[in-house]
C-alpha cells in the first residue's frame, strides 16, 4: 500500500503500479559466470551487491539483456523474460514439493539452477532444484555446492548438499507424521500414560510468583477475566 500511494502525501510517482514493486538489479554476464571478470553488480540506485548474491537473484527472476556501446552508452534493451518459465515452475513444485534441502521442506521456495544458466547450464528440470530462501543463500553466499546424484536412467535421484568443511548431507524431504483421526485425544490419553494429569491451564504462562497464590483466588481471577 506505501509503494502504491507513493510512500507519503506529496510524493511523486513514476511508472505504473506494477514498475513500482520491482527491484532492478543491474549485472555485467562476465559478473555473473562463475570463472567471469568481476564488474557491474549493484542496484538500481548505485548500492553494490555481491557477486554471488546476483547469481542467486537471477536463479530465479525477470531478466532483460541490455547492449551498451564501448563507451558505456545504452544501444539496446530486449524483451523482459522469466528465468524460470510458470510452465517449469509447476513442473518444478509437483516434483518437489518443496525446498530439496534434508528436512527442511519447505514451500516458499526459489528454483536455483545447479549449474548457473550464466555458466552454459540449462533451465531445465534436470538441472533444477526447489530451494528456500535460507537454503539457497547458503548454496550461493555461504560456500555450499550441490552435487546431483543420477539413477542408471539417467534421471535425478537425489541432491548431495555439500558444505564448506567438505562434508556431505543427504536425505529425502521430511514427511510429516501419520496423525489418528483425534490426535489432541491421543496425545491426552498418551500423556497420562506417563503419569501427568494435563488439564486446561497446563499450557498457561506462569508468572514470577505466581505459584504463592491460592488456586481459589487465582481461578476466580482467570474465571473474571474471560
Amino acid at each position: 500500500r506505501a509503494m502504491a500511494a507513493g510512500f507519503g502525501e506529496g510524493a511523486p510517482l513514476s511508472g505504473s503500479s506494477a514498475e513500482r514493486y520491482q527491484v532492478l538489479l543491474h549485472v555485467d554476464a562476465d559478473t555473473l559466470a562463475s570463472e567471469g571478470q568481476q564488474g557491474r553488480s549493484e542496484l538500481e540506485d548505485g548500492t553494490r551487491v555481491a557477486a554471488e548474491t546476483s547469481r542467486r537473484h537471477t536463479c530465479d527472476g525477470a531478466v532483460v539483456t541490455v547492449g551498451r556501446g564501448p563507451d558505456g552508452s545504452v544501444l539496446s534493451a530486449g524483451r523482459r523474460t522469466r528465468t524460470i518459465s510458470p510452465a517449469l515452475r509447476r513442473a518444478l513444485e509437483a516434483r518437489d514439493c518443496g525446498c530439496r534441502f534434508p528436512g527442511c521442506g519447505l514451500r516458499f521456495t526459489d528454483a536455483h539452477h545447479v549449474r548457473h544458466w550464466a555458466d552454459g547450464g540449462e533451465t531445465s528440470l534436470e538441472n533444477l532444484l526447489l530451494l528456500c530462501r535460507h537454503h539457497h543463500r547458503l548454496v550461493h553466499e555461504q560456500g555450499w555446492r550441490i552435487e546431483l546424484w543420477r539413477s542408471g536412467t539417467g534421471q535425478t535421484d537425489q541432491p548431495a548438499f555439500v558444505d564448506p568443511k567438505g562434508q556431505t548431507h543427504t536425505g529425502y524431504r521430511r514427511v510429516p507424521p501419520q496423525l489418528p483421526p483425534d490426535p489432541v485425544a491421543s496425545l491426552i490419553e498418551d500423556t497420562s500414560g506417563r503419569g501427568a494429569d494435563p488439564g486446561f491451564s497446563t499450557a498457561g504462562a506462569r508468572w514470577k510468583r505466581e505459584a504463592d497464590i491460592p488456586d481459589r483466588v487465582y481461578l476466580r481471577a482467570a474465571e473474571a477475566l474471560g
